[in-house]
């Protein structure tokens, strides 16, 4: 999308709004991580991190949510501080009305962060994990929002496969459906979040930061309305250790059924059980995914 299409409702950053009238690099980068994903006083740490991360590479960061009512697409140093230390809601596409309209503050999960960066004109995004089919699908028919707004919106995401908690098989299958592009970044394999590998293959494989942005302009000159995912494995050394990870999270599966947690809930629950009965394990991995994502999303942008 033009600049200058940009809706008036949302509000763009000086910094991200120069980047993006000289031609620079821009990466989105989505703030429940900050909000919801990590413990506060790292939380502040690691979103400063990230943001730094991005511009030694060359590029700007962009970390995209909402603060009284307002989608802000780049945020500064006290509204990223906002973020982290306020208790401000997880904000999907599907809730941006609402909160614009109350006054509302909240952190954008992929799907919102994606709807808003691409519509302020930003071309790649990085995340942690995509959200997805949830397992015993028949049952619950439980999906994350994240696959359908992905379908219709054309912007690169850079991420570690899906959460290992969701149906992996399953989620790769409706990605095909919905005909969301997945490149494996130097693996044939999808990633598998808190592993390297979730043992699925993948049918195409880019290596460096050009093929993948080659990839991605062949993308946007085909005029495809969907989403690109670059699934890029965590570092083997910094990947959760994967027996304990299957043992932990068939007993956080049993534990969740046992509850009779159900919905919204589910995701949270077994994220925290992971974390707890991993000793913290599974979030080391969970951020040493996102710093591998941020990196590799500023070069593709450079390279773009």
């Amino acid at each position: 999308m033009p600049f200058d299409d940009v809706p008036d409702a949302i509000k763009v950053s000086e910094e991200v709004r120069t980047a993006l009238g000289e031609g620079r690099p821009i990466v989105a980068l989505e703030s429940t991580i900050i909000s919801h994903g990590l413990p506060r006083p790292r939380n502040l740490r690691v979103a400063a991190e990230l943001e730094q991360l991005v511009r030694t590479r060359g590029a700007v960061p962009a970390t995209v949510a909402v603060l009284d009512g307002r989608p802000l697409v780049g945020l500064d140093k006290g509204q990223l501080e906002r973020v982290a230390n306020e208790e401000v809601r997880k904000l999907g596409h599907r809730d941006l009305p609402m909160a614009v309209a109350t006054g509302a503050s909240g952190a954008t999960t992929v799907s919102g962060t994606a709807f808003l960066a691409e519509r302020a004109g930003l071309r790649v995004f990085a995340t942690g994990g995509l959200g997805g089919v949830h397992r015993q699908w028949c049952e619950t028919q439980d999906e994350s929002a994240d696959l359908r707004l992905l379908a219709r919106t054309p912007i690169a995401v850079v991420c570690a496969g899906v959460k290992s908690i969701l149906d992996v098989p399953a989620t790769l299958q409706r990605l095909e459906t919905l005909g969301i592009g997945v490149l494996g970044y130097g693996t044939e394999h999808f990633p598998g979040f808190y592993l390297s590998s979730s043992g699925q293959p993948v049918d195409w494989t880019v290596r460096t930061p050009k093929e993948a942005a080659d990839v991605l302009r062949a993308h946007r000159s085909l005029a495809l309305k969907s989403a690109l995912i670059v699934a890029n494995p965590v570092p083997e050394g910094e990947q959760l250790d994967p027996r304990l990870h299957d043992e932990v999270l068939a007993a956080a599966l049993a534990a969740c059924r046992s509850a009779g947690i159900t919905g919204q809930a589910v995701t949270p629950f077994l994220l925290r059980y992971l974390v707890e009965h991993t000793d913290g394990a599974s979030l080391e991995a969970n951020v040493a995914a996102v710093r591998a994502n941020v990196r590799l999303a500023a070069d593709i942008a450079a390279a773009l």
